[in-house]
């Protein structure tokens, strides 16, 4: 476990605390829970907070946009080789645990963080239960009253980096919403709740674990105002469950878990001397993370013969007249898009004879049986990376009916030159489906790989991926076909060189702006650079 440097009983500028002193009262209450405490935590150097002045994010009245996007969380072999940062967030009700996590999320002015609250856990009640919840006599701080074994899963599941649903509890009828949310992407993971270090599982998945210690009468007011204002309780209900489950449930299982905390907290959010020592050591961890796929990729497997996954378009004279209309520079505007487009097709076509099929028997007109094939899958699902793979859309839809579309924005980071995933938006239940990935240009195979490894972390089965591309070069070739042996690799051309700057030799140019009619920065590359296009 990571955490930050030890000074057992001391107070620092009387603002927070570093706890490693394996204190606390009421063991005997948590001994089914908690694992054995260990002592003496080991130092770390300290780091300066690398906020920028200005955040990576734009805030309207509904949401928050990310204008930064996520470096690559894999290798070049196409695994994650570290997990998202967890952090345990625990204290009282109403100390104000929600509100250390958001100024956390602020002064690290990073994209990709999950807030995960406890909150949206508590386990389905029976018809009794329901009964007593809406007497205030139902006890919700207490440990039974949690799904500990869905959370230790989702948690699991987000430090692994996959996609998971997250259940919305409802406060005023006390149930799950039937529809559960989606959350994906995690680079850190900030996890909230009152039971938060309260069980063995969850423990060993948090690498730093935060303890926010406010006052009882202060809490109490909040709830008392939160209670009423927010989910419709009356006063005297609000007061008999503190007195009832809330103050007995601190006392017995919440405040002997301080002693578990890497850091304790004093006054909540209004302690940013504590909040900015946080995000430091979590910048430190960010830091360590840090991969370089694309140098990787640049080094790794190029010699080798092109794999058997690959599958390249007969070079016909049609196919090869097509080519050189598109691949030449004064070609204009209107012809380099009829081409593409003839091409496209074709492209599909081929793609769409790898997928499986059986043997179906139907009846012709004139009373005879012919047999024939059927598609035998659940569904097929087309994944275009922006902006230049969304011209590939039209040729999917031509040819298959009702297809489902879904769209993933990565682009460059050119400070660093990796690739980055911006957004992303999948259509439902896409684990059992066939996706066909569309890019036009592949040189590096560094957004490829990114486009393929968001579609495994949402539980697609790399044997049903489709990669179709008009172009690619080798080396993109090598880097798919190496870090995912079974995506099958569909595309018109394979070219043989990439430059220093990441462009196909001999190439096609910047296949968006050619068909779009936009202008090339002058550091283009052949993939990741293209603008959303709305």
């Amino acid at each position: 476990m990571n955490c930050l440097p030890s000074y057992s009983g001391a107070r620092i500028s009387g603002c927070w605390t570093l706890r490693s002193d394996g204190g606390g009262g009421g063991e005997g209450s948590l001994d089914r829970l908690l694992p054995v405490v260990t002592t003496g935590l080991s130092p770390r150097k300290r780091t300066t907070s690398q906020c920028k002045s200005e955040p990576p994010l734009l805030r309207t009245s509904k949401r928050t946009i990310y204008t930064a996007g996520r470096p690559p969380w894999y290798n070049e072999h196409g695994a994650q080789s570290k997990e998202a940062f967890a952090i345990g967030l625990c204290g009282g009700s109403a100390s104000g645990k929600t509100t250390v996590a958001r100024k956390i999320i602020e002064a690290l002015d990073v994209p990709w963080v999950v807030l995960l609250s406890m909150d949206s856990f508590y386990k389905v009640l029976s018809p009794d239960q329901q009964t007593m919840a809406a007497s205030n006599d139902y006890n919700f701080d207490h440990p039974d009253a949690f799904d500990f074994d869905l959370l230790s899963h989702t948690l699991r599941k987000l430090k692994q980096g996959k996609s998971v649903k997250i259940p919305v509890y409802d406060f005023t009828t006390h149930g799950r919403q039937k529809e559960w949310k989606t959350v994906y992407g995690a680079s850190v993971i900030i996890f909230e709740g009152i039971m938060a270090f309260a069980d063995k599982k969850l423990l060993q998945l948090l690498d730093m674990k935060i303890f926010v210690d406010t006052d009882s009468d202060i809490r109490l007011v909040r709830r008392l105002r939160r209670d009423i204002t927010d989910r419709g309780r009356d006063i005297e209900g609000v007061i008999k469950q503190y007195n009832k489950f809330v103050k007995p449930a601190f006392e017995q299982y919440i405040e002997p878990t301080m002693r578990l905390a890497d850091i304790v907290v004093p006054r909540g959010g209004g302690n940013m001397v504590a909040i900015d020592l946080i995000v430091q050591h979590v910048h430190s961890q960010l830091e360590e993370r840090e991969l370089s796929v694309r140098a990787a990729l640049a080094s790794a497997h190029q010699a080798q013969p092109l794999p058997q996954t690959l599958s390249v378009l007969d070079s016909t004279p049609q196919v090869k007249g097509m080519h050189t209309i598109i691949r030449n520079k004064e070609t204009s505007r209107d012809e380099f898009i009829f081409y593409s487009k003839r091409l496209m097709r074709l492209l599909i076509e081929r793609a769409l004879s790898f997928l499986p099929s059986q043997v179906h028997l139907v009846q012709t007109p004139q009373g005879e049986d012919y047999e024939g094939r059927t598609f035998d899958g659940r569904r097929i699902t087309g994944v275009s990376i922006l902006r230049a793979g969304e011209t590939m859309e039209p040729a999917l839809r031509a040819v298959c009916k009702d297809v489902r579309i879904g769209k993933i924005l990565i682009q460059t980071n050119q400070d660093t030159g990796e690739p980055e995933l911006h957004y992303l938006r999948l259509p439902k239940e896409i684990s059992e489906d066939h996706v066909i990935l569309m890019d036009c240009t592949v040189s590096t195979g560094a957004a490829a790989m990114m486009a393929v490894r968001v579609l495994l972390d949402h539980d697609v089965q790399e044997n049903k991926i489709l990669l179709v591309s008009l172009l690619m070069a080798e080396m993109g070739v090598h880097s798919v076909a190496y870090a995912f042996p079974q995506v099958k690799i569909i595309t018109t051309a394979v070219d043989k060189k990439v430059n220093d700057l990441f462009h196909i030799i001999p190439g096609i140019g910047n296949f968006g702006d050619r068909y779009f009619g936009t202008d090339a920065p002058p550091d283009w590359s052949d993939e990741e650079m293209d603008e959303p296009s709305y």
